[in-house]
């Protein structure tokens, strides 16, 4: 994106960019080119002051790099690691597991720590991407206290190459405000998308889910690779495409600015948007959709693997997850985490929905990652 001038940087848009900045919906390095502010990195509480003795001792260098999902970390998450190790933390945000995998598989990836989606872990083992991770540099993390319906494809064989961030679902986030239509199922959402709330609507830059949610929107698997039942999804989204406002995994600036009256959108976005305006509304479509664990691995071909370790050890803290928690608004896996969050996090259903709710969801599947007709389908999508 072309930086602004800063003679022409309105108060207004350095505004909007620095929320947009701590949503972690844009890099650090995106947000002081767009800005203009350079190696003005103190505007954002970056620390480069001398090494703790422990960062010495580690030898951990004096920047890592994270590759992630939009609005899904608190920025002063990483500022605290920073203080506390000396070691600066480079955000890279992506919209799909298959935008990392391609990156991962192209080489050089730069990323010292990546945050996969619990389908893709097995794929990343058997092309060799990610290393088995060495959990006696991991302290923090704790295999007893995970629960384990969302966080055992984090082990193969075995071996544990991936720990778990948070679990959480796809559902659908409308403004209650703008739309009458109740939405409560992917079939309503397709047809509200081309009825009242045509031009209005977004549907994510990611194969798994938009695909998926077609899928579910015509009664079939959220993860089906079936020739026909694929050729019905394609179907639907050719024609609702016309209708849509965007394609876009990062949705919450459209819809905070009333651009997008209803999206796609995950669990920590759903609470986020909820929290701040309280009009926007999450559901789970009552036809299926997808529930899934998101975890923190290492890329075999990491520049910096101790430093990765490090911020990973320091992510697993239970009281540095229940503030990360609290502001990213997905649901823990770690009981001991759980039980240090307030009452109004746990008790809120987008958070924590009953069972009932989250019966008809189904995790993705390792095949969706990988499979062509599926990649297929989202390329004519997108192109057409």
């Amino acid at each position: 994106m072309t930086k602004i001038d800063n003679d022409k940087l309105t108060q207004a848009q350095f505004a909007d960019e620095l929320m947009r900045y701590k949503r972690g919906s844009v890099t650090r390095r995106h947000f002081l080119a767009i800005t203009g502010l350079g190696l003005a990195t103190a505007v954002l509480g970056r620390n480069f002051g001398p090494f703790s003795d422990e960062a010495q001792a580690q030898e951990l260098g004096t920047q890592m790099s994270i590759a992630t999902w939009p609005n899904y970390h608190d920025p002063a998450t990483f500022e605290a690691f920073t203080a506390k190790t000396g070691v600066a933390v480079e955000v890279n945000v992506f919209g799909s597991n298959e935008e990392m995998l391609a990156k991962l598989q192209a080489g050089a990836s730069g990323w010292d720590l990546f945050v996969p989606t619990n389908y893709t872990i097995s794929t990343y083992q058997k092309l060799g991407l990610i290393d088995e991770l060495d959990l006696a540099k991991l302290p923090n993390f704790s295999d007893a206290t995970q629960n384990q319906r969302f966080t055992h494809e984090g082990k193969i064989d075995g071996k544990t190459y991936a720990v778990p961030k948070n679990w959480g679902t796809t559902g659908i986030a409308f403004n209650s405000a703008k739309m009458k239509t109740p939405v409560t199922s992917w079939k309503e959402f397709f047809e509200v998308a081309q009825g009242e709330a045509t031009g209005r609507a977004m549907v994510h830059d990611y194969q798994l889910t938009t695909i998926g949610n077609a899928l579910v929107a015509q009664g079939y698997s959220f993860n089906s690779v079936k020739a026909d039942e694929l050729a019905k999804a394609e179907e639907l989204l050719i024609k609702v495409k016309p209708h849509l406002f965007a394609i876009n995994s990062d949705y919450q600036p459209s819809m905070r600015a009333t651009d997008a009256w209803m999206t796609m959108c995950w669990t920590n976005d759903g609470a986020q948007l909820n929290r701040d305006i309280p009009d926007i509304k999450f559901v789970l479509g009552k036809d299926g959709g997808e529930i899934w664990c998101d975890f923190y691995a290492i890329p075999k071909d990491a520049a910096n693997k101790p430093a990765g370790y490090a911020l990973l050890n320091y992510l697993m803290d239970p009281e540095v997850a229940k503030k990360e928690h609290i502001f990213n608004g997905a649901p823990t896996t770690d009981s001991r985490t759980f039980s240090l969050l307030p009452k109004e996090v746990t008790s809120n259903l987008i958070v924590y929905p009953d069972e009932a709710s989250l019966t008809p969801l189904e995790f993705g599947a390792a095949v969706t990652l990988t499979d062509p007709a599926r990649a297929e389908v989202m390329a004519r999508f997108k192109s057409a």
